[in-house]
């Protein structure tokens, strides 16, 4: 992680929480079947954030190493996890230095967080800590565009009146990129389908929970009420996501 993208969610942590999207279950029964996960494995979880992801391992009976540098949502992830979950081990670290120890991990997941890596220091740490043979999930929930009007507002939206949606959002990412950071080329990808319902409150901590989203600004914040009121159906929206995992071995 750059030391900038560090810092992104400093302010963001508590709409973050509340208002990102969970991950379907059914990514879990895959990594079960694909990568041979259970409650025995050690899981290095990358960019580990405020342990959205973490928990649904920690439920299945993993080791847990979450990795996050954010003091602020590191903090929120222990304040909810580490009490509850023995097995949940919090790391102050970047991706690309994790501090774990060579060939100990059994699987490592990045959840919403790899399209902010340094992707060759982070693949070469990713190969110093697995176990030969260990894989590495790359998943990201991923807002449809085009589903329909609102779907398409917001993100015209986002793209015209945000500073860097355009630099930072994941799904620039290609799948040379995918390519070049799996061995010899090679990872199967997935996806899920999700959504998420909100009244107007939630629509905007949503959107709010976004690094690039300016919260402090009225004339924005007045510009998403305005999307709201004019697409909301008995007072709701809907935010449809394909959640996309990319397994294979490092």
């Amino acid at each position: 992680m750059t030391k900038d993208s560090t810092q992104r969610f400093s302010n963001k942590v508590q709409d973050y929480i509340k208002y990102r999207p969970d991950y379907p279950p059914e990514v879990l029964t895959y990594l079960c079947k694909k990568t041979g996960l259970s409650e025995t494995s050690t899981v290095a979880d990358i960019g580990a954030g405020t342990g959205i992801f973490t928990r649904h391992l920690l439920n299945l009976g993993c080791k847990v190493y979450a990795i996050e540098p954010n003091t602020e949502m590191r903090e929120a992830a222990d304040t909810m996890l580490k009490k509850a979950y023995p097995n949940y081990i919090s790391i102050n670290a970047p991706a690309n230095n994790t501090t774990l120890k060579d060939h100990s991990i059994d699987l490592i997941v990045c959840a919403q967080a790899f399209h902010w890596f340094n992707t060759q220091e982070a693949r070469a740490e990713f190969q110093r800590i697995l176990k030969p043979k260990a894989q590495a999930t790359l998943i990201w929930n991923n807002r449809q565009v085009n589903t329909d009007n609102f779907s398409k507002d917001y993100d015209q939206l986002l793209r015209e009146k945000t500073a860097d949606y355009n630099e930072v959002n994941h799904q620039k990412l290609s799948p040379d990129d995918f390519k070049a950071f799996f061995k010899e080329g090679k990872y199967e990808k997935m996806i899920f389908p999700s959504y998420q319902e909100f009244d107007e409150a939630g629509f905007l901590g949503r959107a709010n929970s976004s690094s690039y989203v300016p919260s402090a600004d009225a004339v924005f914040q007045q510009l998403l009420k305005d999307i709201f009121q004019r697409h909301q159906v008995n007072g709701m929206v809907k935010f449809h996501y394909d959640t996309e995992v990319y397994t294979g071995e490092v």
